[in-house]
């Protein structure tokens, strides 16, 4: 059982902001680690075969590694652009539906360029769960009134509930044909250094009880869980963070 964490939360982001500002060598180090990490774990959740070692060649050296689909390789490549991006976009107060879109462009434009960064056009189900997505017809529509209720949502919220809510609300809506969940912990982690958070990493550990919460907010519009695991993920991210930034002063 996952409990709110946000005020221990705020007591972290507190001592991290004591050994702020950080010089321009630490930040690029947090920059790259992170890049490989949560290139890793989002992808893995989704099946990718590639390891942890194996993401990092990749993505530094740009060695493909022997015996692996290409597709897998793609999304390291693709995920590592996207996370480009998140840096670009954190100096920005809101987010906008065209950001969304520019996220999932990046990840998924060598996989598909011609679905990438746009809706799809068919009906999908998410295998495993009983929950019955909207219509592609209907995604336009859904997309805009999320896009447009963020202001209202970011000032009604704590920015770890909101960027919780951000996830939920994307992957419910599940607007693109692939790519969904990482384009949503994508838009996650850019709410999170939009409100002056670290990248929070979900580990595949815990994919089960990741997939789980996200159910129940899906299924019976219990979000409660979800944020609350999410709450615990950013917290379990702040304590690795703040022992690199020691390790690196």
């Amino acid at each position: 059982m996952y409990e709110n964490k946000i005020k221990l939360i705020d007591e972290y982001n507190q001592q991290i902001d004591s050994f702020r500002p950080l010089s321009t060598d630490t930040l690029a180090q947090l920059k790259a680690y992170y890049k490989v990490s949560l290139t890793y774990t989002s992808n893995a959740l989704e099946g990718n075969s590639l390891t942890l070692t194996e993401t990092k060649i990749i993505i530094e050296d740009g060695i493909t590694i022997g015996g692996k689909p290409m597709k897998d390789h793609l999304e390291v490549l693709g995920h590592s652009d996207a996370y480009d991006l998140l840096y670009d976009l954190a100096t920005n107060k809101e987010i906008k539906e065209k950001e969304i879109l520019q996220l999932h462009h990046l990840f998924y434009k060598s996989i598909n360029e011609e679905k990438a960064g746009a809706y799809r056009d068919c009906n999908v189900i998410i295998t495993g769960s009983e929950f019955e997505l909207p219509k592609y017809k209907d995604v336009p529509k859904l997309m805009k009134e999320f896009a447009g209720n963020l202001p209202k949502m970011k000032e009604q919220y704590h920015p770890v509930e909101f960027a919780a809510r951000l996830h939920e609300g994307l992957v419910t809506i599940h607007p693109f044909v692939d790519g969904n969940g990482r384009a949503a912990r994508l838009l996650m982690n850019l709410a999170l250094l939009q409100a002056g958070y670290n990248i929070t990493i979900i580990p595949l550990v815990v994919r089960n009880d990741y997939i789980t919460a996200l159910q129940e907010a899906q299924i019976n519009n219990n979000k409660e869980p979800f944020v609350n695991f999410i709450s615990e993920m950013v917290l379990e991210s702040q304590k690795e963070y703040l022992k690199i930034i020691e390790r690196l002063n």
